[in-house]
């Protein structure tokens, strides 16, 4: 395989709805939440995993594309590959393998070679970082929950951390170009993933509405004429 170009892919993810990513935590402090949202080490500012994106994207196009019946749960991979005989689940089933990769299993014996697409961990844009700096509004906000006991009927109040509606985070991702590919299916495979993933959401308790949000700039482009479900 020959490597002909990296290409990027940039933009801006605007939150419509707070944003929860759970950082999970090994110690329960008086007063503090029960669940709190991942931050960076240094800053301690909120932000969004690449790994968050490149997951949920992966899940949504082989939701899309017809191929979680094959996996029993699992990701599709090249043991997907060889239980399918429609020729456009195959296809579509391959471009999942080259964008997002194999597993640690089957690379050695791999014939699709590394994966092509990276995500980056999208950190807190610097004009909106700026701008709520200057007005001295809090970078995450406070959600009480209840959760209710069906038969007794009392609440069980917990308090959810969440980057709240309106923060901006700067967007990219690169993809590997190779000779061999054809890189305009398969770009456009990874546009509809994206555009999936706008069309529902980021983060967890995404069926309480968390996690809604725009793209912005070059990404928002690319995707505004993606079809996705033969019915736009």
């Amino acid at each position: 395989m020959k490597l002909k170009s990296i290409e990027k892919l940039t933009g801006k993810i605007v939150l419509k709805t707070g944003l929860h990513i759970g950082a999970g935590s090994t110690e329960i402090h008086i007063g503090g939440t029960d669940s709190p949202v991942i931050k960076h080490p240094y800053t301690s500012k909120p932000y969004i995993p690449g790994s968050s994106l490149k997951g949920k994207v992966r899940s949504l196009l082989e939701l899309e594309s017809g191929l979680m019946g094959y996996t029993n749960g699992d990701v599709v991979s090249e043991k997907t590959l060889k239980q399918i005989e429609d020729d456009k689940l195959k296809k579509n089933c391959e471009y999942i393998i080259k964008l997002f990769g194999s597993s640690a299993s089957e690379q050695e014996e791999s014939n699709f070679g590394p994966t092509r697409v990276s995500f980056a961990d999208c950190y807190l844009n610097t004009d909106w970082l700026k701008e709520t700096e200057e007005k001295k509004y809090s970078f995450t906000e406070i959600k009480p929950e209840n959760v209710i006991n069906r038969i007794s009927g009392t609440a069980n109040p917990r308090l959810i951390e969440r980057v709240p509606a309106g923060a901006k985070f700067d967007f990219l991702l690169t993809l590997k170009v190779f000779e061999e590919d054809d890189h305009h299916d398969l770009l456009n495979f990874l546009l509809k993933g994206l555009k999936l993933l706008e069309m529902d959401a980021i983060g967890g308790n995404s069926s309480r509405g968390y996690g809604r949000f725009k793209f912005e700039g070059e990404v928002s482009e690319k995707i505004k004429n993606i079809k996705v479900f033969n019915m736009e």
